[in-house]
């Protein structure tokens, strides 16, 4: 069962909704990620003075909610989560018919993403149940991408996790 699915089952207007910018993160770039009343939640602030791929998600106060950065010495693409509630590593699948891409979470429940990851249209997961989707669908602008959360969720996490999947899709 999809998230949209238990939402409406489920009536669960608790859901946040986030609106992202398509493949425009390459590094020294900065964007607001914002909520679903186009209020600015969070700043991508791409550091370019990196050697790797390096991101920080800032809130709307400049503190930072999370650090992202490529890892190069490995067989798997991978990006590391550095946030004050646990650090997590997206890590993108070796094979596969469909795009994949594992969540490990320090201490916590491993997540998956999983979908067409590239045109932004996937779910991410905790043990089968859908935590969160993304899609191009719910927006007219063709760079412009939406994220549902459920409640309960670290939507940090999520919303860094997406960061790192659109910036590994497009290597």
């Amino acid at each position: 069962m999809g998230l949209r699915d238990r939402l409406r089952k489920d009536d669960n207007s608790d859901v946040r909704r986030y609106r992202m910018r398509e493949q425009l993160l390459s590094i020294g770039d900065d964007y607001w990620i914002e909520d679903e009343t186009g209020r600015r939640a969070f700043k991508v602030d791409g550091k370019a003075v990196r050697v790797r791929d390096t991101f920080v998600l800032r809130d709307v106060s400049g503190q930072e909610a999370a650090k992202i950065q490529e890892r190069k010495a490995r067989v798997r693409q991978t990006m590391e989560i550095e946030q004050p509630s646990g650090n997590a590593t997206v890590h993108k699948a070796l094979v596969g018919v469909r795009d994949r891409f594992k969540i490990d979470v320090d201490g916590g429940h491993d997540l998956s993403a999983h979908g067409n990851l590239v045109d932004h249209e996937y779910e991410i997961d905790d043990d089968g149940d859908t935590v969160a989707t993304v899609s191009k669908k719910w927006f007219r602008f063709r760079d412009t991408y939406g994220v549902e959360i459920l409640p309960g969720q670290d939507e940090v996490r999520i919303l860094a996790i997406t960061v790192c999947i659109d910036a590994l899709t497009r290597d």
